[in-house]
């Protein structure tokens, strides 16, 4: 058990050696396993700063970029795809068409410190916002507002994670001040959320 590994330890460091020269940008302290996942389109994936992406990782950057943010944490077996096929052309199988249009790219951007569950699968378009938590298993298709806790399929807020004082709190402690919400934001994404509930 210790030989395989050490064998993988050093597959997936050479591994990702290689990796990070392709990448858009790769910050510090960042851990993942491609000896056991699959990265495809790493020029356009960014990874910010204390990132951790576990083995069974499946990320497919196709035209569209992939920003991962600071302190991302992932369980096992995520799912990240930022295109899709063309379903739209009369006279080619699916497999056959190459030629996407814009709508068929689009960007994913996952925000600072999150958590995202086991085998969470992340689509394209999707901004997941700031200090949020990706419940285990949940399939992400639209996006959802800082310090949201999200789950089901397709992934709902359930509910989030501190009330606007905890947040701005928070903030305080871990932003300078041009990088903190305001309280008029907080408010205003919670009013969006309880609009779309009612």
């Amino acid at each position: 058990m210790r030989i395989f590994n050490l064998w993988e330890f050093c597959v997936d460091h050479f591994m990702f050696a290689f990796y990070k020269r392709k990448m858009c940008a790769c910050g510090n302290k960042v851990r993942i396993k491609p000896s056991t996942s699959v990265y495809f389109g790493l020029e356009n994936l960014s990874i910010g700063n204390d990132v951790s992406i576990p083995r069974y990782a499946h990320i497919f950057c196709t035209k569209a970029p992939l920003t991962i943010g600071n302190k991302v944490v992932f369980g096992p077996s995520p799912t990240i795809i930022t295109g899709n096929h063309r379903i739209d052309v009369v006279g080619k199988n699916i497999v056959d068409s190459h030629e996407k249009l814009p709508e068929n790219d689009k960007e994913i951007i996952i925000e600072d410190d999150i958590w995202v569950g086991a085998n969470v699968t992340i689509l394209m378009g999707v901004t997941i916002g700031r200090g949020s938590v990706v419940a285990a298993g949940a399939v992400v298709n639209k996006s959802c507002p800082p310090y949201s806790i999200i789950g089901g399929i397709p992934a709902k807020i359930i509910k989030f994670r501190f009330n606007v004082a905890q947040i701005l709190e928070h903030e305080e402690k871990l932003y300078p001040p041009g990088k903190r919400y305001a309280m008029n934001e907080l408010i205003t994404f919670r009013e969006k959320y309880e609009r779309k509930k009612s």
